[in-house]
């Protein structure tokens, strides 16, 4: 098969063994209740994050592969239709006509997008290559204004800066021709994402640093400094390409906490592990509950829907075999997102914005479940100058609901623009939001959550909520 490849080098080789991955898992676990979802993104969903897969635009025609897509993801990533040679193969010059397909093909199925990748030291066309210096930052910088803008206002999460910093021990930057044009490039990255698409959220993205390393610990400093000094950085992406030489570490939940503790999100966007049977199942579930574990943690993407999509197919290392049929890795991952709890994942979009810092505060839903049937709704909401996102988290009472409606009055002169998660009804005014097909059924005492991006000033009274 004709497939772009991924131009990285992991730092171990890529055999597995089961012995190695049993190490890193558990006993299996079962499903928490005869109600819970049956489908990877309605299980995530229910706990407020979100489970995606990688996808290719030539692949969508594959009846097998879009048929389990459809039904089991509500968040896509582009695996190469976004990165700088597909976008802009020629300088200024810009194309977008794969990725905007996935794109339309995820919002016409309610589907969250993360773009990927606007600034990396691989898959650069061959123009980008014979620049340097002042030409080659003035182009990256352009590269990320158009293609960010292109796509303003539909995609959640921007994988902004990809793997820029070495493997080894030295916890120094990557060489690179983008390292070479200056220390603060990754930093005028962010910045110009930020000005090109405010609502999205802001990742950096990076292999080997599921534990904690000197990788790892360069790029938690690095964080840390951005925060300090108002440097837009919303999100870390942690790839998570599972193999026997490199396993899931035992610390791998306390080093997603420990980014999380410095107020930014973590978010598990590669994920593969190599191998078969029990042991890859078991490790599947033990990345799943550490992402469960950890409030800020956003939700998981494989890389890849069946094994014969992958990267390292050889490995099998997805959820679904050459064939579509589901793996015991499968029923391990799903069984770990229905036996979670609902934690508070903070949703809020971008912490800061170019020029006018958010006028509002989020608002912290509250975590204690409504009493009684039906549901109760609550907002927590994103403004800058002209805009904003309002995320609305939908609670079931003493009972499980089977759907939803949340009704909420807009203020005058602002209008909804794009909605994610659910259906809306009216764009100004009073408007109403229905459940999709993967969210409306909810446990009793926990909850979903939907979002909008609008214009003008967000709503800031309590939604309505009406269960069915």
């Amino acid at each position: 098969m004709n497939r772009s490849p991924r131009r990285r080098v992991l730092a171990a080789t890529l055999s597995a063994t089961a012995a190695v991955l049993a190490a890193a898992g558990t006993v299996l676990i079962t499903a928490g209740s005869a109600d819970a979802a049956t489908t990877l993104g309605a299980s995530a969903a229910a706990t407020g994050r979100y489970f995606g897969t990688a996808v290719a635009a030539y692949k969508l025609s594959d009846s097998v592969y879009s048929t389990i897509l459809d039904r089991e993801f509500n968040m896509v990533t582009p695996e190469n239709e976004m990165k700088w040679d597909a976008t802009e193969p020629s300088q200024n010059s810009f194309s977008y006509s794969s990725a905007d397909q996935i794109v339309s093909h995820a919002q016409s199925h309610n589907m969250r997008i993360r773009g990927h990748a606007l600034a990396w030291h691989s898959q650069q066309p061959g123009w980008v290559q014979s620049l340097s210096g002042t030409a080659l930052r003035n182009a990256m910088l352009n590269h990320i204004t158009n293609v960010a803008t292109h796509y303003k206002g539909k995609i959640y999460s921007w994988d902004v800066v990809n793997e820029a910093f070495a493997d080894g021990t030295s916890g120094a930057r990557r060489s690179s021709n983008l390292q070479n044009t200056g220390n603060d490039w990754i930093e005028a990255a962010f910045k110009a994402a930020r000005a090109a698409d405010p609502a999205a959220k802001l990742c950096y993205n990076d292999y080997n640093t599921d534990g904690v390393n000197a990788k790892s610990t360069a790029v938690y400093n690095m964080v840390k400094d951005f925060k300090a000094r108002g440097v837009p950085i919303d999100c870390v992406g942690f790839q998570s390409h599972i193999n026997s030489a490199s396993p899931v570490p035992s610390d791998y939940q306390a080093n997603l906490q420990r980014f999380a503790d410095l107020g930014v999100d973590v978010q598990i966007t590669e994920l593969d592990i190599a191998g078969s049977g029990t042991a890859q199942a078991n490790t599947y579930a033990t990345v799943v509950r550490a992402c469960l574990a950890v409030a800020r943690c956003n939700g998981l993407t494989v890389w890849g829907i069946r094994d014969s999509d992958s990267w390292r197919s050889g490995d099998t290392p997805l959820l679904f075999d050459n064939n579509g049929n589901k793996k015991a890795a499968y029923t391990s991952a799903l069984d770990a997102l229905n036996a979670g709890q609902p934690t508070t994942p903070p949703t809020t979009p971008p912490t800061t914005t170019p020029t006018t810092p958010p006028t509002t505060p989020p608002t912290t839903p509250p975590t204690t479940p409504p009493t009684g049937a039906g549901c109760s709704a609550t907002v927590s909401l994103n403004q800058w100058t002209g805009g904003f996102v309002a995320t609305i988290r939908v609670t079931a009472g003493s009972a499980a609901i089977n759907g939803w409606t949340a009704g909420l009055t807009l203020p005058s002169g602002a209008a909804v623009t794009n909605t994610w998660n659910a259906t809306a009804s009216g764009s100004s005014g009073a408007v109403s939001f229905t459940n999709v097909s993967y969210n409306g059924k909810v446990n009793a005492g926990q909850y979903t959550e939907f979002g909008f991006q609008g214009t003008g000033v967000g709503p800031s009274g309590t939604p309505t909520c009406t269960a069915r």
